[in-house]
């Protein structure tokens, strides 16, 4: 497959052009991100969490009007919003809850987590569902939950949150050890910051075995 990183924590992923169930599929396309492009022609889109940046409700709206072929997937609280800003979409909107396992677009997806990392006490949490796809890709959104029970073959980072820092980035990457990393949720950092983090995580995965790869967006890699 092909994964393509748009600005911050949006991603695409395209079966490859033979493959029978061929089809594409995005996570998190938010306020931030290329979010129209990315949801060009997918068939399923993931949303971890309600939060802007992972969520942008006027496209993600128009993608499922304009697209008949297109599906979500996503917590109660993102579905909810979505059945009633679309609700000619009805049966193509899905609530997905932590633990469970699914089809979407031609790729075997699996739920992990529940809850969004702790901001500060006086933010309200919110659900959090990380995915792993084709029982390779994992993308946490806003959490470091570590799947359990299989080993992820290429982890997608957040390098830099209001709710992270440096030493839980790095163990997070440690934690999973997949053999390929990509950085996700890097919109808030400037050049000289995202040298820094990646420097850190990049030398520290190199450890434990995960090879960790700079993706600037609209860059894609075969995987």
């Amino acid at each position: 497959m092909k994964l393509t990183k748009y600005t911050h924590a949006c991603i695409r992923l395209d079966k490859n052009g033979g493959e029978k169930r061929g089809g594409a599929l995005v996570i998190d396309p938010g306020t931030f991100s290329e979010s129209a492009e990315a949801l060009d022609g997918a068939r399923a889109v993931l949303v971890t969490h309600e939060h802007h940046d992972h969520f942008d409700v006027a496209a993600v709206k128009s993608a499922l009007i304009q697209n008949r072929e297109l599906e979500l997937f996503a917590p109660l609280g993102v579905a909810d919003t979505m059945r009633r800003e679309a609700a000619d979409a009805l049966s193509r909107i899905h609530t997905v809850e932590p633990g469970t396992s699914f089809e979407a677009a031609g790729f075997d997806v699996r739920s992990f987590g529940g809850q969004h990392a702790l901001i500060h006490p006086h933010i309200p949490l919110v659900a959090n569902i990380g995915y792993l796809v084709d029982g390779n890709v994992y993308h946490p959104g806003d959490s470091f939950i570590i799947p359990d029970g299989i080993s992820v073959q290429t982890l997608l980072v957040p390098v830099h949150a209001p709710w992270n820092k440096v030493s839980e980035v790095v163990d997070f990457v440690i934690g999973v050890r997949a053999p390929r990393a990509f950085p996700i949720h890097d919109a808030l950092l400037n050049s000289a910051g995202l040298d820094l983090v990646e420097g850190h995580v990049r030398r520290l995965g190199a450890k434990y075995g995960t090879a960790y790869e700079h993706l600037a967006a609209r860059e894609s890699v075969d995987l």
